[in-house]
């Protein structure tokens, strides 16, 4: 089976934005891969997520369509695999997308959610499955929210709150 050349695999509650945008630059990729069942069949979120996305190709899949086809990818592409949340990516990995590390970049307030970072709040769910890619299938995480912030103390209370 062939690998995907995964150089970062995002959650991002909004996708792809300006931010992803500055992730596709850094990363030198040629290939951004919108995994989202939503998306998927939503061409108006398709556009606006083109017009943002200059110079990279972009593919929006539903997750299962991702499983299945991932691996199918040619050597010569690099990719940027966007999900919207950590239930997705745990889908993801489960379906087989050899996915090694997350960045965590982007997930919510809302009601009943614990806020790690002014960017990152995490529901139960969003715990359990965090929680899951971790200690079952070893994914690393980084909390960067762009190619140039730093992780400062982010990483720590995301690894400290889903360990619990």
């Amino acid at each position: 089976m062939i690998q995907p050349d995964l150089k970062l695999v995002r959650i991002d509650e909004r996708l792809i934005h300006g931010q992803g945008q500055l992730w596709i630059r850094s990363l030198g990729v040629n290939l951004c891969v919108v995994a989202n069942d939503d998306t998927a069949s939503d061409p108006l979120q398709q556009t606006l997520m083109k017009s943002v996305a200059k110079n990279v190709g972009m593919r929006f899949f539903t997750i299962d369509k991702t499983i299945e086809i991932i691996h199918r990818a040619a050597p010569t592409q690099h990719i940027f695999l966007v999900v919207k949340n950590p239930q997705d990516a745990l889908w993801l990995v489960k379906g087989g997308v050899p996915i090694t590390n997350i960045n965590v970049g982007n997930i919510h307030s809302a009601e009943g959610k614990h806020k790690i970072s002014n960017y990152i709040y995490l529901g139960e769910e969003d715990k359990q499955a965090l929680k899951e890619l971790h200690e079952k299938y070893n994914v690393t995480f980084d909390t960067r929210t762009s190619p140039m912030a730093p992780d400062v103390d982010s990483l720590n209370k995301l690894m400290d709150y889903i360990t619990k």
